[in-house]
């Protein structure tokens, strides 16, 4: 039993861990690069209010020994598995550019498995459709030309990325989950039972509002767009706007 609470502790990071027993579940997905600790601010916002679950992917921070899994699919049914051991509460999803790919590919396997931990709705932020495809090899670049992406997408959403030295520690973490994200395909038809929300930000470089609108396309249930003011990393700009979002999602809990 010890060593699957370690695993547990591995893949899930708790920073306010002081939700009451009956109170909703957050699971939030970090983007391509990113770590649990980037919905530090999050959890702050909700604590005592709800079980806020960041995911900490392997290949990063304290993770960096082990392998990155370049895989979405396989990321996803690990995640999955993690998730089928906690005490089930009605849960929202939360996932930023790659993690909203993986947020929707783990919800959707939940639901597979009938689950009660699959999520009662997803919010899908800074990121295309899952059946939208560009043709995007940033993963093949060299380091300067990966560090070059992320400047792109950092644009004016104040400097997400800190200094070039720590970015390139981090570069492994980064070209592995671009590789996982740049090979991943979805199946038109492939559809979630919980509602989507979509939250784009007006500026970002890589979804166009109609690749973001299409994530209608991948639910039998209600669809929302919300625009915000920014660029890939708007909710750094927008974190109110986008507390806000989730609150509501919870509330509807």
């Amino acid at each position: 039993m010890h060593s699957m609470d370690n695993d547990l502790a591995l893949w899930f990071r708790r920073y306010h861990p002081t939700a009451a027993d009956g109170a909703a579940r957050l699971v939030c997905f970090p983007h391509a690069g990113g770590s649990a600790s980037f919905y530090h601010p999050v959890s702050a916002a909700f604590a005592g209010g709800a079980d806020v679950v960041a995911l900490q992917y392997p290949g990063r921070q304290d993770r960096r020994r082990e392998p990155c899994v370049t895989d979405i699919a396989e990321l996803a049914d690990r995640i999955t598995g993690k998730l089928l051991e906690l005490d089930e509460r009605p849960t929202v999803f939360f996932g930023h550019s790659m993690g909203a790919v993986l947020a929707f590919e783990t919800a959707w396997r939940l639901e597979q498995k009938g689950s009660g931990a699959a999520p009662r709705a997803l919010v899908a932020s800074g990121r295309r459709a899952p059946s939208t495809h560009r043709p995007e090899t940033v993963h093949r670049r060299d380091d300067d030309g990966i560090i070059a992406e992320l400047k792109l997408l950092d644009g004016s959403d104040q400097k997400v990325l800190g200094d070039e030295e720590v970015l390139r520690m981090a570069l492994p973490a980064i070209r592995g989950d671009y590789e996982a994200i740049e090979k991943y395909r979805c199946d038109e038809e492939r559809r979630v039972r919980c509602p989507i929300t979509a939250v784009t930000g007006d500026e970002d470089p890589r979804t166009t509002l109609d690749e973001a609108e299409a994530w209608g396309r991948h639910t039998e249930g209600a669809f929302r767009l919300e625009v915000l003011p920014g660029g890939h990393f708007f909710l750094t700009g927008q974190q109110a706007a986008v507390i806000s979002l989730i609150s509501r999602e919870l509330g509807q809990l």
